[in-house]
């Protein structure tokens, strides 16, 4: 019997322009410069061309969609109309259901009153804003193209003209970064009162700028246990101004969690477009290339299959050991049936045994209704609770 997938409800679409890579980034971008952007640069008038392409010659699964995001990549250097170009060639091929979250990434310093309301006006209902920190000195650190200053103007704006769903993006473990910066940067962004807020911990990733100067043993990066203090104090603070800790590194008030970002943690196919894309979909992950040059070249091969060109397989194995490790980042976790319809009664008892340490630590709490990782010492172990988890299926097979 032929397997069965539900069709896509959510769409990625990647917009790769930046004025410049900031310093922490290893994201598939093309840098612009300082005064390019929207209809002014040529190159995001024929990347924005090619990305329409992309999703007309994309078969619809079945049904209308209920998120798109737009990330990046700065997506707000685009103009009102490229935006527009996008979304009404979503709604053709796919169609938006009414209500649907229309997410934008956002920086400080990339748009205006004008570009707002356009953005607005074109169906965007949710705002993810990158703040990062409310320091200048912090924020050239990292190579971020915007000031302290540009974070208020720019808020103040979404403000006046209306916009209701807002998150705000900060990262702790900044180079030189202090615990009490670290509380003032929260402490900001808690009285800009934005409905959203999501807290990421600095990666040093391969091959970015960060990773060339910071190589030594000796750096002005926080140990681990400085960066375990940056992640409990935001919790702290967020949870007694009110913001529900969600996800590991989300927050959100009553309402207004990201609906888009729950398909990614609930293991839902998606639909993904642009440069360095990756689409979920008949059970099967296809990854476009990340840079433009050769997006554009793997476009036309796509299009002459007519959209169906070969994918990854995901396994029965490696579905079940991704679902655990995006459902474990909710606060929700698993539920134990989902856990009982996946597992064989073996498999189930390994795992059981192999995280009762973490358990008898408090870091684990298996349920009679779902098993979740505590807030915050079981996220903060996450990594090594998911790692003893995984061995435990691969020794089954399952």
């Amino acid at each position: 019997m032929a397997q069965t997938y539900s069709p896509p409800r959510s769409a990625y679409v990647h917009i790769p322009f930046c004025r410049r890579r900031c310093f922490y980034c290893d994201f598939p971008i093309s840098v612009i410069g300082d005064r390019q952007s929207g209809d002014q640069a040529p190159a995001i008038t024929r990347y924005v061309d090619h990305l329409c392409r992309e999703i007309r010659g994309t078969p619809s699964l079945g049904n209308a969609l209920d998120t798109v995001f737009l990330g990046g990549g700065t997506p707000s250097l685009l103009s009102p109309g490229q935006l527009q170009q996008i979304l009404q060639s979503l709604q053709a091929q796919f169609g938006l259901n009414p209500g649907a979250e229309v997410s934008i990434e956002m920086d400080p310093g990339t748009f205006d009153k004008a570009k707002l309301q356009g953005f607005l006006a074109a169906g965007i209902t949710r705002i993810s804003f990158g703040a990062q920190a409310f320091q200048d000195e912090l924020l050239a650190a990292c190579g971020r193209s915007h000031s302290v200053a540009d974070i208020y103007a720019a808020y103040e704006l979404l403000q006046e003209e209306g916009a209701e769903n807002v998150s705000f993006d900060l990262i702790s473990g900044l180079p030189y970064q202090s615990l009490k910066q670290w509380q003032a940067s929260l402490g900001e962004a808690i009285a800009l009162k934005p409905q959203h807020l999501s807290v990421y911990d600095l990666i040093v990733e391969p091959k970015t700028v960060f990773a060339r100067r910071y190589e030594s043993e000796t750096h002005p990066l926080p140990d681990g246990d400085t960066a375990a203090e940056f992640y409990r104090q935001a919790i702290a603070q967020l949870q007694a101004a009110g913001y529900h800790h969600y996800e590991i590194s989300n927050h959100a008030q009553p309402g207004y969690t990201c609906q888009h970002n729950q398909t990614y943690w609930h293991n839902r196919p998606y639909y993904g477009f642009g440069m360095g894309a990756t689409s979920y979909t008949q059970g099967q992950r296809l990854s476009r290339p990340r840079t433009r040059v050769d997006y554009v070249k793997w476009l036309e091969t796509y299009l002459e299959a007519n959209g169906h060109l070969d994918a990854l397989p995901v396994s029965p194995n490696d579905l079940i050991l991704e679902t655990l490790m995006l459902r474990l980042r909710l606060a929700a976790g698993i539920p134990i049936p989902e856990l009982e319809d996946n597992l064989t009664p073996q498999a189930l008892e390994n795992v059981k045994q192999a995280i009762a340490p973490y358990v008898n630590q408090g870091w684990v709490h298996w349920g009679p209704e779902a098993v979740h990782l505590s807030d915050p010492e079981g996220f903060l172990f996450s990594n090594s609770i998911l790692s003893t988890l995984f061995n435990a299926l691969d020794s089954e097979g399952n």
